[in-house]
């Protein structure tokens, strides 16, 4: 049984730009590339195959025709989407849906809960998460009435930090970031603001009275408890375990051996080179490793991150 490796689909975005390329060495569309969608089955970027018996199926393809590979997880599309995203300018000040918001408002869609691993950033880089209204009418009252600077929290953030976003939680990526996100399969993103900026001549579609309808108040942060474990050669860290997803973040330094025992893991590696029961892998990398794929040895030198459901 072979990993899955998968070839991303890029984004251009207006607040993008060109580190996939050079940090990554992906063959990016052009210098405004915001995101690379790089374990997704979503129909707005659905991941093929690049390598084994599945070669040139897309991703959804093999949840629909295999679950076999996936531990007969059900569900009808893959739960998780892997992205890394290329901030050079800000993105919007934004908010996502929980479940049930976004089954009754967005055609069925799930909900957006998602985690963020900085991956790299400038020396004074900048997040949103959160604001400053005491509560639902106050956060109704900020929006409408303009007051951003009142209403938005800001944090300053450094290289390695995790950040949870759950629904409901007023977020934004700043210029300077590169990041790696976690999150459940959905699209779906309410814009509150977006600093008049204007888009081929125009301004961006904003989601004022859904953004207001799922904003929670007051701001609680959410408390991240991460956990540790060392080992011959490597050192894993839980990043977050929760309803959607766990992370785990391992930096490999020699030769490691671990089991995978969940329905499937996503694998992306951030830094460094090595291999995987022998086969070459390299920064910018991302597979699946499917059900009952069984112990698995790393060797070389990397950051890798993992999710499983």
């Amino acid at each position: 049984m072979e990993p899955i490796f998968l070839k991303p689909v890029f984004k251009e975005m207006i607040w993008g730009g060109n580190r996939l390329g050079v940090d990554f060495g992906y063959d990016i569309p052009g210098d405004d590339t915001g995101e690379c969608w790089a374990i997704s089955a979503h129909p707005n970027g659905d991941c093929i195959v690049e390598n084994g018996e599945y070669a040139g199926k897309h991703l959804s393809e093999l949840w629909d025709a295999h679950r076999e590979l996936f531990g007969h997880v059900e569900g009808d599309r893959y739960p998780l989407l892997i992205k890394l995203i290329d901030a050079k300018a800000d993105l919007s000040i934004q908010v996502h849906p929980n479940d049930a918001y976004a089954k009754e408002h967005e055609n069925g869609s799930l909900g957006k809960t998602e985690c963020w691993y900085i991956v790299d950033c400038d020396e004074d880089a900048q997040i949103v998460i959160g604001h400053h209204a005491k509560n639902h009418e106050e956060v109704k009252e900020m929006i409408l009435n303009k007051r951003w600077k009142d209403f938005i929290r800001v944090i300053p953030i450094k290289k390695g930090d995790f950040f949870q976003i759950n629904p409901g939680c007023l977020h934004a990526i700043k210029g300077g970031t590169l990041i790696l996100e976690t999150q459940q399969n959905s699209d779906i993103t309410y814009r509150v603001y977006d600093y008049d900026r204007l888009s081929n001549g125009k301004p961006r579609e904003l989601h004022v009275e859904k953004s207001i309808d799922v904003i929670e108040a007051p701001f609680v942060p959410y408390e991240v408890s991460e956990t540790k474990e060392t080992g011959d050669g490597y050192e894993k860290q839980n990043l977050i375990t929760c309803d959607f997803y766990a992370v785990n973040k391992i930096d490999v330094h020699g030769s490691a051996t671990f089991t995978q025992d969940k329905p499937f893991l996503n694998v992306s590696i951030l830094e460094g080179n090595g291999t995987i029961n022998g086969i070459s892998i390299k920064k910018g990398d991302h597979f699946i490793l499917p059900d009952r794929y069984g112990d698995y040895t790393l060797e070389g030198n990397m950051k890798i991150i993992t999710s499983s459901l």
